[in-house]
């Protein structure tokens, strides 16, 4: 089977390579904000491909500023922006909106894998060709199929300057053709995503960590952000941002990335060891979006409890439960294994082992006791409600709708006794 993957790797440029960069990253933005504009003042009739390229081709020969950037990746702008309404339309997304400079990603498309001319120069540097910026290194960390070793099936397909907190990187686009992979003949678990253990499954352990920052990098970010508001307050209606502003931001930027980076990192490492070990894997069909909603209200009705919600909601959204599924289901995939996602309500109030649901048996955050007298069953909450997720993974619907596959179809028992 064939297989599209990213891989991102950080770019060293030179400080006029940097310029040229940025000079192309905001080009794009603006002409994105550009075919917005365009796009939804035509009547719907005059909307089409075709149209908007004839468009964007005049709109470079009008404005010299748009010239810093490629042909190639102004086209891309445009199949970039096209497609994000494909995914509206669909109901995959919300529609495109105007990208603000200090809201948005900077980034420049090469959308062509051929004009790359990747090479590898040593053990930790490799180099390619990014168009109008010249030859940029890049640190090598993974081996792509480039040269002898690429062919139609295997190769790297383009890519795309990004610029974050820490710097310029690039993310390149590698297809690889891979044998199908054999059926999965591991255990089934169920997995439970929560904020005091971050993920509990129904074998009994957990997969924990520890802060993304030191002691250290924490006391430095609290620091940043107070004399962010002590800055922000000193602004006065319309006034520029101050260099002083701009520098704070900046580097808490930086510390947020680097936590970011350690999640992440977590999460791979965390994701590959569970799919390789487990043939089904079943989570709860969660969503995540409505959960971490504010609960400031309006001022007739003002909400309760608005900065513990607010703390709740950072602690959720520093989880990031969505990306551990995005990255369980292709990596599962990938080993012949399959997961599924099951209705959320009641997997923390039934008993696994009765499956009965008693009021009050849940009698801490962390204490699960049936209170069935025919049963008394005990566990970590998290573990039972680990239980709960792979029981109902034998039923053949999930919240989103039908499996479609054969192997959920029986109600499969515990993988391992339960945690006391």
């Amino acid at each position: 089977m064939k297989r599209q993957r990213g891989h991102k790797a950080r770019l060293c440029l030179t400080p006029a390579q940097t310029r040229v960069a940025e000079e192309q990253g905001h080009a794009a933005r603006a002409l994105w904000n550009l075919v917005h504009d365009w796009w939804t003042m035509l009547p719907k009739e005059r909307r089409n491909l075709a149209a908007a390229d004839e468009a964007i081709r005049q709109g470079r020969k009008d404005l010299p500023w748009l010239g810093s950037l490629p042909a190639q990746a102004a086209q891309a702008v445009l199949k970039t922006y096209f497609q994000a309404w494909k995914n509206c339309w669909d109901g995959r997304a919300q529609a495109p909106n105007f990208k603000a400079r200090f809201h948005s990603r900077t980034a420049i498309d090469i959308p062509q894998g051929r004009d790359l001319q990747i090479a590898r120069l040593n053990r930790r540097w490799g180099r390619m060709w990014a168009p109008k910026i010249g030859h940029v290194l890049f640190r090598w960390t993974r081996n792509l199929p480039v040269g002898k070793h690429a062919d139609k099936d295997n190769r790297v397909t383009g890519a795309r300057l990004v610029k974050e907190a820490d710097g310029w990187h690039v993310v390149f686009r590698v297809r690889t053709e891979m044998p199908e992979p054999d059926r999965h003949t591991g255990p089934t678990v169920g997995i439970d995503r929560g904020i005091a253990k971050p993920l509990a499954l129904s074998d009994g352990t957990f997969r924990e960590h520890g802060p993304w920052l030191t002691e250290g990098e924490a006391e430095r970010l609290r620091r940043l952000e107070k004399s962010r508001e002590r800055k922000r307050r000193a602004r006065k209606p319309g006034e520029k941002r101050s260099r002083r502003l701009t520098h704070t931001y900046d580097r808490i930027a930086q510390l947020r990335a680097t936590a970011k980076r350690r999640a992440v990192d977590w999460q791979h490492k965390t994701t590959t060891s569970i799919a390789e070990t487990f043939s089904r894997i079943a989570v709860e069909d969660l969503a995540v979006i409505h959960m971490v909603k504010s609960a400031r209200g309006t001022v007739e009705t003002p909400g309760t409890g608005v900065r513990q919600k607010a703390g709740l909601n950072r602690a959720i959204a520093g989880e990031a439960w969505g990306r551990t599924v995005a990255m369980l289901e292709y990596k599962a995939a990938e080993r012949g294994g399959l997961v599924v996602r099951v209705p959320a309500p009641h997997t923390s109030q039934r008993c696994s082992a009765c499956g009965v649901i008693t009021p009050g048996s849940r009698e801490s955050q962390a204490r699960f006791v049936c209170k069935n007298p025919a049963c008394r069953f005990e566990a970590h909450a998290d573990t039972n409600a680990g239980r709960n997720i792979d029981h109902a993974a034998g039923q053949a619907v999930s919240g989103r709708g039908d499996l479609g596959d054969t192997r959920s179809a029986k109600r499969q028992p515990p993988t391992g006794p339960p945690a006391a």
